[in-house]
């Protein structure tokens, strides 16, 4: 395996990727495209992941979204779904001419936050041959029932101020992305600050903030309504005890997907970034999916 630290030019801006590549002889590979959730990095607990497929076969593009990360992009810190829906799309469009890729066999892998894009991006390129989604949100009304009411107010207007301030070109107004119960943050669940600052790695360029903006939109993305439209294989990997994205709204998505597979986990939120039952599971999957030249790769 070889992975090589790239710059994709993406919308007058570079998109920082890890281009992972297996030891293979003859013929074009498949490709997972994979990003991180709510505001992480690509060097934040995903690079097991990027491995396993990567040994089992596929090539790998793991990336950090414009605004984030090693990636160029200002104002720094921007959540802007559409645009990171866009940024999937850039780097699946640049995957798909790779010399060695398969541009018929690219998968689309996301977690959290993503695990949601990766639902609405495939409903927009039925060309994309599978999807994976690990603790996937999929309903923004399923998560805001679980953030505290007393901090609501508070969100609100800083994300007011933050898209007032945007108007006249002023810098972000910030939220923190996690924190402990109690605090003002996107995520306050007991778990969430130890959760997320477990999976840091040690080059990590993670900021706990986001321009706060985001929250006057984020109550209406639901992209679990997505999956109806899915006629390529996907599977959905829920936390039976997540109170970050709750599971209900996943198994319910799941079962609209015509080809939708489910595997549950026994945890919460960010215990499935350090689960190797859930990586061998989603390398099995990949191995269904994506024809015999994986068969007979390591597990």
């Amino acid at each position: 395996m070889t992975r090589q630290d790239l710059r994709i030019p993406a919308h007058g801006e570079q998109i920082a990727a890890y281009l992972y590549r297996p030891q293979v002889s003859g013929g074009d590979v498949p490709c997972v495209v994979m990003a991180h959730g709510f505001t992480g990095t690509r060097d934040d607990g995903l690079a097991e992941y990027a491995e396993a497929f990567c040994e089992a076969g596929c090539a790998v593009v793991l990336f950090d979204y414009r605004c984030f990360g090693a990636s160029s992009g200002e104002p720094r810190q921007l959540l802007d779904i559409a645009e990171q829906h866009r940024d999937y799309h850039a780097v699946i469009a640049w995957a798909r001419r790779l010399d060695g890729i398969d541009p018929d066999r690219i998968v689309v892998w996301g977690s959290s936050f993503s695990g949601g894009h990766v639902l609405a991006v495939a409903a927009q390129d039925p060309r994309i041959a599978a999807v994976i989604a690990q603790a996937p949100f999929t309903d923004a009304v399923a998560s805001l029932r679980e953030v505290p009411l007393r901090t609501v107010p508070r969100i609100l207007a800083a994300a007011v101020r933050d898209q007032a301030g945007a108007w006249r070109g002023r810098p972000p107004r910030t939220v923190a992305a996690v924190g402990a119960p109690g605090t003002v943050a996107a995520m306050t669940s007991p778990d969430a600050k130890v959760g997320f600052e477990a999976i840091l790695g040690p080059n990590s360029l993670w900021r706990n903030e986001f321009a706060a903006r985001l929250m006057l939109r984020f109550p209406f993305y639901r992209p679990g309504r997505k999956t109806a439209k899915l006629h390529m294989p996907v599977l959905l990997c829920v936390c039976d005890e997540d109170v970050v994205t709750p599971p209900g709204p996943s198994v319910t998505a799941v079962h609209r997907a015509p080809h939708g597979q489910l595997r549950r986990y026994p945890y919460g939120h960010f215990d499935i970034y350090h689960d190797p039952r859930a990586k061998a599971d989603q390398v099995a999957f990949l191995r269904r999916v994506l024809g015999p030249q994986l068969a007979d790769g390591p597990s």
